[in-house]
């Protein structure tokens, strides 16, 4: 096949464009990592069982599992049922728990395998949403049947919370109630709304210094069931002030798809372990990455993980939430699933513009698996978007 195709550009004109990247190698063996790194999981449709796709989405059970299985052979932990997965954008709670029980299964299988499951509230709709205790009783529902199947959870943030709390002590009603009660220690996880606009807020104030100030309150008050805070918020400024202040054995876990590389990296003092949608994308990088700075050889930490960064940057750009169609578009071209369809039609939430930038800079950042499968079925995308 030849290695040259024609590719679109921002001012309308197209360019013929050669690969040029080098695939990452598989490891001989799972590796071991000094960082802990979660890679937040995305699922599969299945688009000739797909008769609602925007209402009941149809998943592909066996392909999603099976990348799960990618992930572990590669190191990783899975953050399951996270918004990488469609959380509250086309995976619905029975959807996720479907998810939950069939992964964690699935993790009993393989020597080593660990996940932890995203518990939240998405079943109580932020308008029916009447009190605290409403968004007490949806946590508990969900920590409980992640508890119930043998599950860490990682309690995610809440819609119906920042909807119906008037202030940061409302949020250490809840915070408090859940964790005070929760069998294993819990994730915390923070994200910004520029992945929800709905959680605009979080924590009880606009202003990042009293939202720092309300959340390590709740952690102080139940350090020993925090095992630590995700916090995705695309300022690494802000992460490390947040890192600065956790408590001892209360672990950073970077969100952060923009800084990640210097996040993990640290800063000679202090560092951020990883819960991260990215990982889901570039996971043959980010663990030979990992791999080398566990062995010490920093240099070689960011040769591979640094190209990936401006590919990252542009799948997480603004709109931020609709992330998961690059995450998914990657997926495809590297040949983890047969078709580029995603419940709830996500894959329309970016244009061809887009994914054209993404095979670009996934080619330069060695992310691109089997060169001749993404050569054929990019050419195949763009014949279906006139081209």
């Amino acid at each position: 096949m030849s290695a040259t195709l024609t590719l679109p550009r921002a001012d309308g004109s197209l360019e013929p464009y050669r690969l040029v990247g080098t695939p990452i190698a598989r490891p001989a063996a799972v590796p071991t990592f000094s960082r802990i790194a979660y890679a937040a999981a995305h699922v599969v449709s299945d688009p000739l069982a797909d008769l609602q796709p925007w209402n009941r989405p149809a998943i592909d059970w066996d392909t999603t599992m099976a990348f799960r299985h990618h992930l572990w052979a590669l190191g990783f932990r899975i953050a399951e049922a996270m918004d990488t997965s469609q959380r509250g954008m086309g995976l619905d709670w029975a959807g996720a728990q479907e998810l939950i029980r069939r992964s964690l299964t699935e993790a009993r299988t393989v020597a080593g395998a660990d996940l932890a499951c995203g518990a939240g509230t998405d079943h109580l709709s932020p308008s029916d949403t009447r009190s605290l205790d409403d968004v007490i009783r949806a946590y508990e529902t969900q920590i409980g049947f992640v508890e119930r199947h043998g599950g860490r959870s990682i309690m995610m943030a809440s819609r119906a919370l920042a909807h119906i709390a008037r202030s940061p002590d409302d949020y250490g009603k809840v915070y408090g109630h859940i964790l005070r009660q929760a069998k294993d220690k819990v994730v915390l996880h923070w994200l910004g709304d520029m992945f929800d606009p709905q959680l605009k807020g979080y924590w009880g104030s606009e202003n990042f210094e009293d939202a720092v100030d309300a959340v390590l309150s709740i952690i102080e008050e139940n350090k020993a069931k925090v095992e630590g805070i995700k916090i995705s918020l695309l300022d690494n400024a802000y992460e490390v002030a947040l890192r600065n202040r956790l408590p001892d054995g209360v672990l950073c876990f970077t969100g952060d798809d923009f800084n990640y590389a210097e996040l993990i990296e640290g800063d000679g003092r202090k560092y951020s372990h990883a819960l991260l949608g990215i990982f889901d994308a570039v996971a043959p990088s980010a663990s030979k990455a990992l791999a080398s700075l566990a062995a010490g050889d920093v240099a070689t930490f960011r040769n591979v993980i640094e190209p990936t960064v401006p590919l990252s940057r542009k799948i997480f750009e603004t709109p931020t939430q609709y992330y998961k169609a690059g995450v998914v578009f990657l997926a495809w071209l590297n040949g983890h699933q047969k078709h580029f369809t995603m419940p709830a039609g996500m894959q329309s939430a970016r244009g061809v513009l887009h994914y054209a930038d993404i095979f670009r800079l996934a080619d330069k950042a060695n992310v691109l698996d089997k060169p001749d499968l993404a050569m054929e079925r990019m050419k195949a995308f763009l014949v279906t978007q006139g081209f």
